[in-house]
């Protein structure tokens, strides 16, 4: 088991796209356009593992941190031609103090189009969970 302090800083990001042109009547998206979390989790693991390595625990800072990987997560995926997903980032950055830290998310949603990708980065310092979720948008 994974130890964790309690303190913990969340930050999400939403996208928001408004759908043009010919195909707004699609309920489906094309194969090739849908939501992959293996291409997401890489997305993910890029960023995380480029702003946090040899990064402090510092609680002070760790709100606008959050943010900001928040926002260069969900435009790194939006840039990867997921196409009519709505996208939220959630990302959750806690101290390393021994102590453990459960998460769980719930939410309804249709399970041939829409789905996430997660991923875990933690150092001596800190721990840094982020969870992208794709839903389509019909």
């Amino acid at each position: 088991m994974v130890s964790f302090d309690a303190h913990m800083v969340t930050a999400s990001a939403i996208s928001n796209t408004v759908m043009e042109g010919s195909d707004a009547y699609l309920i489906r998206p094309k194969h090739q356009h849908k939501f992959k979390p293996t291409i997401v989790k890489e997305c993910i693991r890029e960023i995380v593992r480029e702003r946090l390595s040899g990064i402090r625990y510092d609680q002070e800072e760790v709100a606008d941190l959050s943010r900001s990987l928040a926002d260069s997560i969900k435009d790194k995926v939006k840039s990867a031609g997921f196409d009519r997903y709505k996208l939220v980032v959630q990302v959750v950055i806690g101290e390393q103090r021994g102590q453990g830290v459960k998460m769980s998310a719930r939410c309804l949603w249709d399970a041939d189009t829409d789905n996430y990708a997660e991923d875990v980065f933690m150092n001596d310092s800190l721990f840094c969970v982020v969870a992208v979720f794709g839903i389509y948008y019909y």
